[in-house]
């Protein structure tokens, strides 16, 4: 697994330019005018991670398997969207698909380019998305909250739970502040999960600049770092146009290219890394002649269930892990130095998996 990040925003701010771009595809038409994205594009993405090739180089593995990202493209939201305007709900179902939403922002001045409400204001933008997701949760939990309250007044234990949440939730929409907000004890994440409400979900916050704004970032972006830290979220800065060109050349001109713009890394690779680290992911390997693999778990994911991202098998019958730290199999050049330096490690149920560990586990059929 790797996670599903949707693209959300308003019209013309570069969503189906961005998605475009890190999918390399042309599967999103870009135009200048709103819902050219009539349906949802889906795209998946190689998750970049540089240990990988290294790990397959010493393993003398026949294939790279990384592990992958989704982006889902949602059609621009506008004013009014909850009730109807624009494409109305369709956007909905999508959206609550994801695991976190990525807030794509205007961040540039184009008189070429249309902004749907005639201003650049990235952080209006943000509110209008947000308000919109906000009035959709808030009538989702009114025309549910009626049949949970009559099922807890029987006694319904879960129901009773289930109700606590539905109206913490329903008291902060109401006064315009979204569900994720809300302090969930952390026995109730799941339940809380189940209400598939979408101002609960992580948000990223993506700057889209312009050009020659790419590696410094600019006035507009800066508010919307600002936010993002004020909230807790992630904050991105990226220019989609940039992305765009970049798709377009060959592997080989990449970095050349981006240097010549003050740039280290593509954007993709700090969306991805600012995604994985709003959702508390990390990796783990797997390394052998046969193939190198990278598995995306949860922060503080014990073994057993780490195993299980490979095989529900693995984790019913699991006995042990071997396990060697990636810098330490680097250093010894391979799972046979490592073995020699002692530096394999044989884990139990309870090892928490560290980000970087190279894994084999041991299971009874």
């Amino acid at each position: 697994m790797g996670f599903k990040c949707g693209i959300v925003g308003l019209p013309n701010v570069g969503k189906s330019t961005l998605f475009n771009a890190l999918t390399q595809t042309a599967a999103a038409q870009a135009a200048n005018y709103p819902f050219c994205t009539i349906e949802p594009n889906v795209g998946e993405v190689a998750v970049p991670d540089p240990r990988l090739t290294e790990l397959a180089r010493l393993a003398k593995s026949q294939t790279i398997i990384p592990t992958r990202l989704t982006f889902v493209d949602i059609a621009g939201l506008v004013r009014g969207a909850s009730q109807g305007e624009g494409l109305g709900n369709q956007f909905l179902a999508h959206i609550r698909e994801v695991d976190a939403i990525a807030y794509v922002l205007r961040c540039f001045e184009d008189d070429d380019i249309t902004h749907v409400e005639n201003r650049i204001d990235p952080l209006a933008d943000a509110d209008t998305v947000e308000t919109e997701l906000m009035l959709a949760d808030l009538d989702s939990l009114e025309r549910r909250v009626v049949a949970i309250e009559k099922k807890a007044k029987t006694g319904d234990k879960e129901a009773r739970a289930q109700l606590t949440l539905m109206s913490g939730a329903l008291e902060l929409l109401r006064e315009g502040r979204p569900a994720r907000r809300l302090e969930v004890a952390s026995e109730d994440e799941t339940a809380f999960k189940a209400l598939n409400l979408l101002t609960a979900k992580p948000v990223l916050y993506v700057a889209n600049v312009d050009e020659a704004s790419a590696a410094t970032g600019n006035a507009f972006s800066q508010k919307v770092l600002e936010r993002a830290a004020a909230e807790g979220a992630r904050g991105v800065i990226i220019s989609a146009r940039i992305e765009a060109e970049l798709a377009q050349l060959p592997p080989e001109e990449r970095g050349d290219y981006l240097e010549s713009l003050g740039l280290a890394e593509p954007g993709l690779d700090r969306l991805i890394r600012a995604g994985y680290d709003l959702l508390g992911l990390i990796t783990y390997f797997t390394a052998g002649p046969k193939e190198a693999r990278a598995w995306t778990i949860t922060a503080g994911t014990r073994a057993p269930q780490a195993a299980g991202v490979i095989h529900t098998d693995f984790e019913r019958g699991f006995i042990r892990a071997e396990t060697i730290g990636y810098d330490d199999y680097i250093a010894c050049q391979g799972e046979a130095g490592a073995r020699e330096a002692g530096k394999m490690r044989l884990e139990g149920k309870d090892y928490v998996v560290a980000d970087g560990d190279v894994m084999h586990f041991r299971f009874n059929a």
